[in-house]
C-alpha cells in the first residue's frame, strides 16, 4: 500500500514532463554558481561533502517522519550505490574544483559537453534510437557547444580539463542509474545515493589530510543549507523524476539549455559575460534543442 501511495503522489509530476524539465533547467543552473560563491570559504572536497552531508541529512530527516526508509533497499543494491556514489563524488568534486580556475558562466557551458558522453552512452550501452530529426537537433546543439567549449586556449586549461573530467563521469552515472535504478523505489534510492555520494566525499577528504580540510565559516554556513537543498535535493529529484520520463538521451539535449541561464546568472551576480563565439554557440544550442522537443511533441500526437 505504501508504494502504491508514493507511485500515486509521484505520477503528476511524472506525467508532467514539460514543467519538470523548465524548474530543472532553472535549479541546474545554479550548480556552478553556488559553487562559485563557495571558493572563497572552503577547499572543493571539504566544500562538496558539507552539501552533500546536509542534504543527505535533511533527505533523512524527511523520510524517517514518512516512515520510508528501507534499508533492505541498500543491502540489496549496494554495488550499485557504491558506484554511483562514487561516480557522483568524483563529478561534484572536479566541478566544486574547477571554478577556480574558470568563471561559473564558462564552467556550466563547458559542462554540458556531459550530452556527448551521455548520446554515446545511450546509443551504443543502452540501445535507444533517436528519430533523424532528433539526430538533427542533438547535431546543432552539440555544434553549439563545441562552439562554446572549445574558445582558443579555453581547453588547455586547468579548469576546461577537470570540467570535462567531471561531465564524463556524471554522463557515466546517469547511464547507470538509467540502466539498473531505473525501477528502484524514488525515494530510497535518492537517500542512499545522496547518502553514498557524502560518504565517498568524506573518504576523499582523509585521504586528502588534515592539510586540505577548512571548517566553514560563518557567512559559508548561509550558503551550503541553501546549496544543499536546491542544488541537490530539489534539482537532482527532477531530474531523476525527468530521467525516469525521458529518454537518456533526449534528458541529455533539453539540459543543454541549463548554461544558457546559467551565463544569465553569471552576468548578472558577477558581471561575467560569453564572447560572441559563446553567444553564437548559445543560439545553436537553443534551435537545437527546439528542433528535439518539436518531434517530441509530434511523436506525441501521432
Amino acid at each position: 500500500m505504501l508504494q502504491q501511495n508514493r507511485a500515486t503522489t509521484a505520477a503528476p509530476l511524472l506525467k508532467n514532463a514539460p514543467l519538470v524539465i523548465a524548474i530543472l533547467l532553472l535549479l541546474d543552473s545554479f550548480h556552478f554558481v553556488f559553487a562559485r560563491l563557495l571558493r572563497t570559504y572552503l577547499p572543493p572536497v571539504p566544500a562538496a561533502l558539507f552539501v552533500l552531508g546536509l542534504a543527505t541529512l535533511e533527505t533523512a530527516v524527511f523520510l524517517t517522519w514518512k516512515r520510508q526508509i528501507q534499508f533492505s533497499i541498500l543491502r540489496q543494491h549496494l554495488p550499485f550505490f557504491a558506484a554511483v556514489g562514487l561516480l557522483v563524488a568524483g563529478a561534484t568534486s572536479l566541478s566544486f574544483a574547477s571554478v577556480r580556475y574558470v568563471d561559473a558562466g564558462t564552467a556550466s557551458m563547458l559542462a554540458q559537453t556531459t550530452t556527448l558522453f551521455v548520446l554515446a552512452f545511450g546509443i551504443f550501452w543502452l540501445r535507444e534510437r533517436l528519430h533523424r530529426n532528433e539526430l538533427l537537433g542533438a547535431g546543432v546543439a552539440l555544434i553549439g557547444i563545441f562552439a562554446i567549449s572549445f574558445q582558443p586556449g579555453a581547453v588547455l586549461r586547468l579548469g576546461s580539463l577537470l570540467v570535462l573530467a567531471s561531465s564524463f563521469l556524471y554522463a557515466l552515472h546517469a547511464a547507470v542509474v538509467k540502466r539498473f535504478g531505473q525501477e528502484m523505489d524514488f525515494a530510497n534510492f535518492f537517500l542512499f545515493r545522496v547518502g553514498s555520494t557524502a560518504f565517498f566525499l568524506l573518504l576523499f577528504v582523509l585521504i586528502q589530510g588534515t592539510e586540505n580540510w577548512q571548517w566553514p565559516s560563518g557567512t559559508a554556513w548561509l550558503i551550503l543549507p541553501l546549496m544543499a537543498t536546491v542544488d541537490v535535493i530539489f534539482s537532482r529529484v527532477l531530474y531523476y523524476l525527468a530521467l525516469r520520463r525521458l529518454q537518456i538521451s533526449h534528458h541529455a539535449i533539453l539540459l543543454t539549455l541549463s548554461p544558457v541561464i546559467a551565463v544569465l546568472w553569471s552576468l548578472l551576480l558577477f558581471g561575467e559575460a560569453p564572447t560572441w563565439q559563446g553567444f553564437w554557440g548559445g543560439t545553436a544550442v537553443l534551435l537545437g534543442v527546439a528542433i528535439v522537443t518539436w518531434q517530441q511533441r509530434q511523436q506525441a500526437t501521432a
